[in-house]
């Protein structure tokens, strides 16, 4: 996601662009050409290095050199290694001064599914749980509970409108019967695929997710050996992944998601799942949804299960944490990463 604005030498706005979808002209020459000649002499400011190889298009620093730019204005450096200081340097060469490190952060959240995909290697994960307010997701083991109001639930579908793909499991799928689906009204690149992790491969072929499978892109990560009842999932459209781990080895699911061009998975499992993912260590944002209401009792599950930290040095700590009320509901959003405070510190 790119965006580029050119302000002229007087100071005056003469362009603006944005890129987001392949095959779209590109930020960097949108703004060009609504600049014009007043490009000559002024300033871009762009939220992503400018790319300097030949690609879909034509490099973007080709253009603001052959535009007249005088001063390039960018937060930080393209990821890709096809790119990644290549194009800073291609402008310093032509005798732009090349400005950086400003709203680095801010370009950086911008773009972190972009980001994570180069520098790790894999999808980025963003872990999102509904809750009462003590931290319970439903009202007992196997028992579909509706938490979250109406603002909320708009909310949850325009976080699901900006991942590739939403993970679950078993548990999840065979309680709930959701059909998780983006109903956000927004355009999409590419169609939300669906991620079960399923080892008992329990997922009944009457479900909302085996329904309409053939029209949705929807993948079952199992180690289970019942070849008929993959056979019959797949002849509903399912993509059944059958391994020694299933579902359980994490980082494989991931690279098999990647191998599809998956940049961004939004976790929305139940406990079991959330908890894996968290004591895996592969957790790059966390999104939490309170309802202001108590449940308690003894066998209300609660949100994250798993492993779990065995001292207060070992928890997973947020940083940039930002707080948003939706209708009485309160949603917490933060990056794993913050440093754990000690005894004396609390």
């Amino acid at each position: 996601m790119v965006g580029c604005v050119i302000v002229a030498a007087d100071g005056a706005v003469v362009g603006e662009g944005t890129y987001t979808y392949d095959g779209v002209v590109h930020a960097e020459a949108t703004a060009l050409a609504e600049a014009g000649n007043r490009a000559i002499g002024g300033t871009a400011y762009v939220s992503l290095e400018p790319h300097s190889h030949f690609g879909k298009t034509p490099p973007c620093t080709d253009a603001l050199i052959a535009a007249g730019i005088r001063r390039v204005v960018c937060p930080i450096e393209d990821p890709n290694p096809k790119v990644s200081g290549r194009g800073f340097e291609h402008l310093r060469e032509a005798g732009i001064e090349v400005v950086t490190g400003i709203l680095a952060r801010e370009a950086t959240r911008l773009n972190e599914k972009f980001i994570c995909w180069h520098e790790k290697g894999r999808p980025f994960v963003h872990l999102k749980l509904a809750m009462s307010l003590d931290g319970r997701i439903s009202l007992g083991p196997s028992v579909s509970t509706a938490i979250s109001g109406k603002k909320a639930l708009e909310r949850v579908h325009d976080l699901r409108h900006e991942h590739d793909a939403i993970l679950i499991g078993s548990n999840t799928a065979f309680t709930d019967d959701p059909s998780l689906t983006d109903r956000s009204g927004k355009p999409r690149r590419r169609p939300l695929t669906r991620v079960i992790l399923d080892n008992r491969l329990r997922l009944p072929l009457g479900s909302s997710l085996v329904r309409d499978a053939a029209e949705m892109p929807t993948m079952v990560f199992t180690n289970s050996a019942d070849s008929s009842h993959i056979s019959a999932l797949e002849s509903h459209g399912v993509k059944v992944e059958v391994s020694a781990s299933g579902g359980r080895d994490l980082a494989h699911v991931l690279e098999k998601l990647k191998d599809l061009q998956i940049q961004s998975v939004l976790v929305e499992g139940g406990s079991e799942v959330a908890g894996a993912f968290v004591d895996s260590g592969l957790v790059d944002k966390v999104t939490l949804i309170f309802s202001p209401f108590i449940i308690g009792g003894r066998i209300a599950p609660s949100a994250i299960s798993g492993k779990g930290a065995d001292t207060l040095s070992d928890v997973m700590r947020l940083q940039d944490v930002s707080v948003e009320d939706l209708d009485g509901d309160i949603l917490i959003s933060g990056y794993p990463g913050g440093s754990a405070r000690t005894m004396d510190e609390a």
